[in-house]
């Protein structure tokens, strides 16, 4: 029977790697072909579409734009959220459940309404925010912040952080010293996962940078559009390399999150251990 369970276990994982794997496999194909028509497999291969897209000056400038608004609105999440998780789980428990009521309304309410209804509310308080990078940086932090929260909350109550606080306090470490040589440590797995989450939102939003900023600011996935939709320059080639690209760079970064995942625990009790008195009259 249990035979029987692990073989039927086995079966659906390969399938089910098998249906998130082909979509890949065929763009990665497609980003290589010389001609894919009526057979089975490319013709032949190539890298060209790879040389000929990152040589073209519109694609490198939406990447650079892209990354830009992915370290500006992870910087605005990482100083915003970390102090609010960590105040809400060690210091002021209670107002946990309104911080989580907080995090869901970017869910609650679809992105396009919200990149509208700032619009509107920008042009006649701000209109020297209107259309600008700033506008989408700040909104792409609004509705991303929910995935650091969650990452670090969660990072925070499996640290026992409160239990870290109090006996760096009793150690006599300051405040501060706590958060920075303590806490962040313990909960390093955590962070950077979330800020992973947070820039992949960043660099594949749409719809708020359409409604935002438009062609002001192209970011990869506009320029991803107008190509696409384009009549007369419609490249499904150019894009399979763009969608390669993307994906095997959120998969270095994924890589990265187990790396400095190792050791959380480990480094924090030797951080905890430097911030006593005693340590360090040693």
């Amino acid at each position: 029977m249990k035979m029987k369970s692990r073989i039927g276990s086995r079966i659906f994982l390969a399938l089910l790697a098998l249906y998130f794997a082909l979509p890949l496999v065929a763009a990665l194909l497609y980003s290589l072909a010389t001609k894919w028509g009526d057979t089975v497999l490319p013709s032949g291969y190539t890298f060209h579409w790879w040389t000929d897209v990152f040589s073209r000056p519109e694609v490198s400038g939406a990447l650079g734009r892209s990354l830009a608004l992915a370290a500006v609105t992870l910087a605005i999440d990482v100083l915003l959220v970390v102090p609010a998780a960590y105040w809400s789980v060690v210091h002021n428990p209670r107002i946990g459940p309104v911080v989580q009521t907080i995090t869901v309304i970017p869910f609650a309410i679809p992105w396009v309404v919200i990149a509208a209804g700032l619009q509107l509310v920008v042009k006649d308080t701000l209109p020297q925010l209107f259309g600008t990078f700033w506008l989408l940086a700040a909104a792409t932090a609004a509705i991303a912040f929910p995935f650091l929260y969650w990452a670090v909350e969660n990072a925070l109550i499996a640290a026992d952080a409160r239990r870290l606080s109090e006996a760096a306090a009793t150690c006599g470490a300051h405040p501060m010293t706590t958060l920075v040589r303590v806490v962040l440590p313990a909960i390093r797995g955590g962070l950077v996962s979330g800020s992973l989450l947070v820039a992949a939102t960043a660099m594949n939003e749409f719809a708020l940078a359409k409604v935002l900023t438009g062609t002001r600011y192209e970011t990869l996935p506009l320029w991803s559009a107008r190509v696409f939709t384009s009549r007369t320059g419609n490249d499904p080639n150019a894009l399979a390399v763009i969608t390669i690209f993307t994906f095997g760079l959120l998969f270095a970064l994924s890589a990265l999150v187990v790396w400095f995942g190792r050791g959380r625990a480990a480094s924090s009790t030797l951080a905890l251990a430097r911030t006593s008195p005693s340590a360090r009259k040693g």
